[in-house]
């Protein structure tokens, strides 16, 4: 990576900036983290089933990973603040609509209008890429915005469950609100408008295909995760729906002029290396820190016997604070030794985190959960996740900047549903014989796949490689 201290912005150019994009990425964050803990709050007040309350849930995810797939590249071509800030109003009406909902299906629309931010990320990553010319300073703010994603140190979830018992769930959404108006104001003042190099006409007959394959494919896999209540020939369906989809798409994109992403970028190995990369990490790590860590400090039988309402003490929130922490820090030596060699030591930290998990199963102590909550979110919320976002802006081609971030964060939810759907299905298996070997499998399931992320991380090429990065190139700007 090439840098000069004239590249350089001073502290105060630069503060307006990343205080906004904070207040964008907080906006969107607060919808995926803040309601986990009053689920049960919005059954009793909806008069609903966990089922119609979760399937909410689902909602907003996969609304965020299909609007991931093309709003960003959208943006390159019309103007990436003005998509932005329209994605941060169309988060407040979603937020109103949940809010005022008299039953589960009006929630249902509201999360999916939500979903509308999901690639705020993304967005934001490629808004500080061309306003700051200087590498490291680059790289030292990108992991401060993007540790904000993994969980506000779990204060936003502490939070969620403070409103929802006090004020009832309603509250939440209204505080959602309010951020995201000031989110809205924030990006409009704070950030420069800009382009891609190079802005042709948005190629939605690719769109439609790529939102089918995907959509897809996640309702697949979420189906998937039901195991024994699932649905398999739904299953198998909907995953030829998938790769028929994706097959026109590739047919669209191999003929049209200016394609959503044209098929010479997606043989390459900045493309398909990267995201192979980001679904296997997602899906060898998330079900565990989310689900078989936490289930597991709640077992009596093999695990800690956590309370309910403290196991996230143990385990959720010091792992979104060891993020939190250790993100800027992960972003300044990407910067200094390059995000390449950061993401692979965050991989197999991560892995051995996950192997180590294994053997406190069986007589696991609050205090011994606790240290693997920490170090797993240090190598994968602190490291890993935070290069895996920031190298689909690096490794992005200046004439089409925003496919490959887009992509990528579609990658990360589809490998959240591959990670419920596998390593439970595997914990589930294991259990009906031995809980203690359900735990150990499916951690070590997770294990395995993190050190298959390892080895593909080996194909992604190095951004200083590429002639054609949007790290080498000038984006066009308006002051």
């Amino acid at each position: 990576m090439s840098d000069t201290d004239s590249a350089r912005l001073s502290a105060g150019q630069v503060a307006p900036l990343v205080l906004a994009l904070l207040a964008a990425v907080f906006a969107f964050q607060l919808n995926a983290s803040m309601l986990s803990p009053a689920l049960v709050v919005m059954e009793n007040e909806l008069s609903a089933t966990s089922a119609q309350i979760g399937l909410t849930q689902t909602a907003f995810f996969t609304a965020a990973a299909l609007f991931s797939l093309f709003l960003p590249r959208w943006a390159d071509l019309i103007g990436r603040r003005k998509v932005l800030v329209g994605m941060m109003l169309v988060l407040l009406v979603g937020c109103i609509v949940a809010a005022l909902a008299p039953n589960a299906t009006v929630l249902f629309i509201g999360r999916v209008i939500q979903g509308v931010a999901g690639p705020t990320v993304p967005m934001c990553l490629i808004m500080l890429r061309v306003q700051i010319p200087s590498d490291k300073q680059y790289a030292l703010l990108m992991g401060i915005i993007t540790s904000v994603n993994g969980g506000i140190g779990g204060v936003d979830a502490l939070a969620g469950g403070w409103l929802a018992d006090h004020l009832g769930f309603r509250s939440i959404f209204w505080v959602m609100a309010v951020i995201a108006i000031l989110a809205a104001v924030a990006v409009q003042f704070g950030t420069r408008e800009s382009t891609a190099t190079e802005t042709h006409p948005m190629d939605w007959k690719g769109v439609v295909p790529i939102v089918i394959a995907l959509a897809a494919a996640l309702i697949a896999f979420n189906e998937a995760g039901k195991l024994a209540a699932a649905n398999w020939w739904l299953v198998i369906g909907l995953l030829i729906v998938a790769a028929a989809a994706f097959f026109v798409f590739w047919r669209i994109e191999s003929t049209v002029r200016y394609p959503l992403v044209s098929t010479h970028y997606m043989k390459q190995r900045r493309t398909w290396a990267l995201l192979i990369t980001t679904l296997l990490t997602m899906t060898g790590v998330f079900a565990v820190m989310n689900g078989l860590i936490p289930n597991l400090g709640q077992n009596a039988e093999v695990g800690a016997g956590i309370a309910a309402d403290t196991v996230s003490w143990w385990t959720l929130t010091p792992y979104a604070l060891a993020g939190l922490v250790v993100g800027p820090i992960a972003g300044a030596l990407a910067g200094k030794f390059g995000y390449k060699v950061i993401l692979q030591i965050g991989l197999i930290g991560t892995a051995l985190g996950l192997l180590a998990a294994i053997f406190v199963v069986g007589d696991p102590g609050p205090i011994s959960l606790l240290l693997i909550s920490l170090f797993v979110g240090v190598v994968y919320a602190g490291i890993s996740n935070i290069m895996l976002n920031g190298m689909g802006i690096v490794l992005s081609p200046a004439d089409n900047p925003g496919y490959l971030p887009g992509m990528n964060a579609s990658a990360f939810n589809l490998g959240a549903g591959l990670s419920f759907a596998i390593l439970f299905a595997v914990f589930t298996f294991f259990a009906e014989m031995d809980p203690a070997a359900g735990f150990r499998f499916g951690i070590g399931t997770g294990a395995v796949i993190l050190l298959f992320a390892f080895l593909t991380s080996f194909l992604i090429p190095k951004p200083e490689t590429l002639s054609d990065a949007v790290s080498d190139e000038t984006a066009n700007i308006e002051n």
